[in-house]
């Protein structure tokens, strides 16, 4: 019994031994950032507008946006406007980059790029 105790402390000290906040995962060579909880209280129009944001060798290769609520209409403007303004940039470059909002979707644009900077200031802290 005592051996199982202490295995199963080992466990647990390994586990929490890292970030375990599920924001940031290692796969095919990059990191994804996803801003579900490290951007939480960043709200759209209808609420928060979560973001995977794919990184590989320092640069930016995409952006998704997560399930969210906010109206199809205009979260296909600013997909159409905004997802693409980002890639290919270094993570310096992407940070320091300003991009305009879509006009009639202000409150989900500055979600969007709130978002990016909170991923991307996210992935250079813990990377």
């Amino acid at each position: 019994m005592k051996k199982y105790v202490v295995l199963l402390i080992a466990a647990l000290a390994l586990m929490s031994a890292g970030k375990q906040d599920g924001a940031i995962t290692k796969e095919n060579g990059g990191y994804i950032i996803n801003t579900t909880t490290i951007a939480s209280s960043v709200e759209g129009y209808n609420g928060p507008v979560p973001l995977k944001i794919y990184i590989k060798k320092n640069k930016v290769e995409k952006i998704e946006i997560l399930k969210n609520q906010e109206t199809p209409k205009y979260l296909a403007k600013v997909k159409k406007a905004l997802l693409n303004a980002w890639d290919g940039l270094t993570v310096k470059e992407a940070k320091a980059k300003k991009v305009d909002g879509v006009t009639g979707a202000t409150f989900t644009s500055d979600a969007i790029k709130e978002n990016v900077q909170k991923g991307l200031d996210y992935y250079q802290k813990n990377k």
